[in-house]
């Protein structure tokens, strides 16, 4: 799990842009017209949500068609990001890559050993 830190940015929303904001993040990507559904509130004031949310940028927006309509998709954007939880000493966990972890391999015991040494 990567973890974000909040912003000022962040601290300033209300709570219905604290909640889109963590819907995005949540999904890793919506589309705006699934947006507002999801959050029980009309189109116009998902639209202004989605504004804030893009002028202070927590989220992108890009244009594109969903069910034979115009809208946009929103994702998250990376800033920020704290590896530290990935990290144990200067090695990042085996566990990050699309390979196979072998519970058995050498970097995942050296791994659980450098974290270990860390406390």
């Amino acid at each position: 799990m990567v973890v974000v830190s909040a912003s000022a940015a962040e601290e300033e929303l209300e709570d219905v842009e604290r909640a889109g904001l963590e819907l995005v993040r949540e999904t890793g990507g919506i589309h705006q017209s699934e947006f507002w559904k999801e959050l029980d509130i009309n189109s116009r004031k998902g639209s202004r949500i989605v504004e804030t949310l893009v002028e202070n940028d927590l989220i992108e927006r890009e244009e594109t068609i969903y069910q034979g309509h115009n809208t946009y998709y929103l994702t998250p954007r990376a800033r920020d990001l704290d590896f530290s939880l990935l990290m144990a000493g200067d090695m990042l966990s085996p566990f990050i890559g699309e390979e196979e972890i072998d519970a058995q391999s050498d970097d995942l015991s050296q791994w659980i050993m450098n974290l270990a040494y860390e406390e």
